[in-house]
């Protein structure tokens, strides 16, 4: 099969090892993760160290979540432009360079520049990654490929603060940033081996009217909320849950097993997920909105049961609910993104991602300020359990939408009842083809080509259905496809 003519296909991918072609792609995953929380995990020590007040720890914090916040969606847009792997492959040797430069310069004051620019770096490869992951991973393999991606950023997420702090200890800042560039070299160099070449792929013309339209449809918004909200959780549980335990008396080993106990869970999790929803076994809205409702019954363990026992009953139900929506997520949103839209759909995907990271904390520490710790995590699990009422509810429409729909004949204005009811179904743009404005006569169909696959574009990956080629003559596009 080759690349797709329209938006909605991806291309299959070619005869290399499914892993071979992942796994460097997974290795990226990894190396943000990592990169981090390793060096957040040390700014504390940093910043005492030189006298920096609060203002500026927060400031080195934020640089590199904010610079993936405003940078993401202009490269995944870069992404669909030019292909997802020179992306990639810039992103990799700039977030190099970066922390080599560090390292040459020899003045602990351009850790801000450092961090900054690891930061925009970031922000390039990390949306293209999973665009790829997306472009070279079978649509029925598509959950088991995001899970492992999520598994290996999960792991980052739990070795960086630990090595981090290992090699700072020996080395120093200079220590860490060597093998950042180091690493990051080496991805970019095994992702030029084992990545296939991915050119972009042909798209309708998009307007910004049309972008804000399918930004804001279900297909899109259910999955990043979801999305948005179990990140929220996990920056949540790293950050607060040791903040409790220690209220009730445990010490930082317990704390951070607990930490530890959640990123190890999550990770595991997720993998066996994807499966688990490639396999047809887990449908991706029901587990989502599982995984939220796991994730606000840990926080309410949390908030109600005393000392170790809450703790880790928060950490696995957390871990747990965080590992089913992450995979489930991404792979619902590879599937309704058009093809040539993957990167800017990723790239506003990890956008959602970011906020919720940020959000979340900044919601529990504020309720958290008026009524004590507990009422701040029991808020947060009252916002999970809406976000999964939301899902099922946005579910529960779409599948009435789309049984009303096929339930109902489609005729062409002075046509006969030849035409089969629901355009979508075929995959192409027979006679019958649905608009939002109504239905197009067939000889309008086949007059206004160019028109309708705008529309297709646009229209028909809202639900996750492939973009509608224009067909001739009331012949339809499963007859086409034969």
């Amino acid at each position: 099969m080759t690349a797709p003519s329209q938006e909605g296909t991806t291309a299959e991918p070619p005869s290399q090892p499914l892993r071979w072609r992942l796994a460097p792609l997974w290795a990226a995953g990894f190396m943000t993760a990592f990169a981090a929380h390793a060096i957040a995990a040390n700014l504390g020590g940093y910043a005492t160290g030189r006298h920096a007040s609060l203002l500026e720890l927060g400031v080195l914090l934020a640089l590199y979540d904010g610079a993936e916040v405003l940078l993401k969606p202009a490269f995944g847009a870069l992404a669909d432009r030019i292909g997802p792997r020179p992306v990639l492959l810039g992103g990799l040797l700039a977030f190099a360079a970066t922390s080599a430069g560090f390292v040459l310069a020899g003045e602990p004051d351009a850790l801000a520049a450092a961090r900054l620019g690891q930061g925009a770096a970031a922000a390039a490869f990390s949306p293209a990654a999973a665009a790829l992951v997306a472009r070279h991973s079978p649509s029925r393999q598509r959950g088991r490929a995001f899970g492992s991606y999520g598994a290996w950023k999960g792991l980052g997420y739990t070795l960086g603060p630990l090595l981090g702090g290992a090699l700072v200890t020996v080395g120093g800042f200079p220590l860490l940033f060597g093998l950042l560039a180091g690493l990051g070299l080496a991805v970019a160099g095994w992702t030029t081996v084992a990545v296939p070449a991915s050119p972009p792929l042909p798209k309708a013309r998009q307007t910004l009217l049309s972008l804000a339209h399918r930004l804001t449809q279900p297909a899109f918004l259910q999955p990043t909320v979801a999305l948005a909200a179990a990140t929220a959780a996990l920056s949540v549980g790293v950050g607060f849950l040791p903040v409790r335990g220690a209220a009730a008396g445990l010490g930082p080993l317990a704390t951070g097993a607990a930490v530890s106990l959640l990123a190890l869970t999550a990770a595991l999790i997720q993998p066996r997920a994807g499966r688990a929803a490639d396999a047809g076994r887990l449908p991706a809205p029901a587990g989502m909105a599982a995984g939220l409702a796991l994730a606000a019954a840990g926080f309410a363990a949390a908030a109600q049961l005393p000392g170790l026992a809450g703790l880790l009953s928060a950490a696995i139900a957390v871990g747990t609910g965080v590992g089913l929506v992450t995979p489930l997520g991404f792979a619902t949103l590879s599937r309704a993104a058009p093809a040539g839209r993957l990167g800017r759909t990723m790239g506003a995907a990890e956008v959602g991602r970011e906020l919720g990271d940020a959000g979340g904390p900044v919601l529990v520490a504020a309720l958290a300020s008026i009524s004590g710790l507990g009422a701040g995590l029991l808020g947060l699990a009252v916002g999970l359990l809406v976000v999964a009422g939301w899902s099922v509810e946005v579910h529960v429409d779409q599948e009435r939408g789309q049984t009303a729909q096929r339930g109902q004949p489609d005729r062409a204005p002075g046509r006969g009842g030849g035409q089969r009811p629901d355009a979508e179904e075929d995959g192409g743009g027979g006679q019958g083809e649905h608009t939002r404005a109504g239905v197009l006569p067939a000889g309008r169909q086949q007059a206004q080509g160019g028109i309708g696959e705008e529309l297709a574009g646009v229209g028909g990956a809202q639900d996750g259905v492939p973009g509608q080629r224009p067909g001739g003559g009331g012949q339809h596009a499963g007859q086409d496809d034969r």
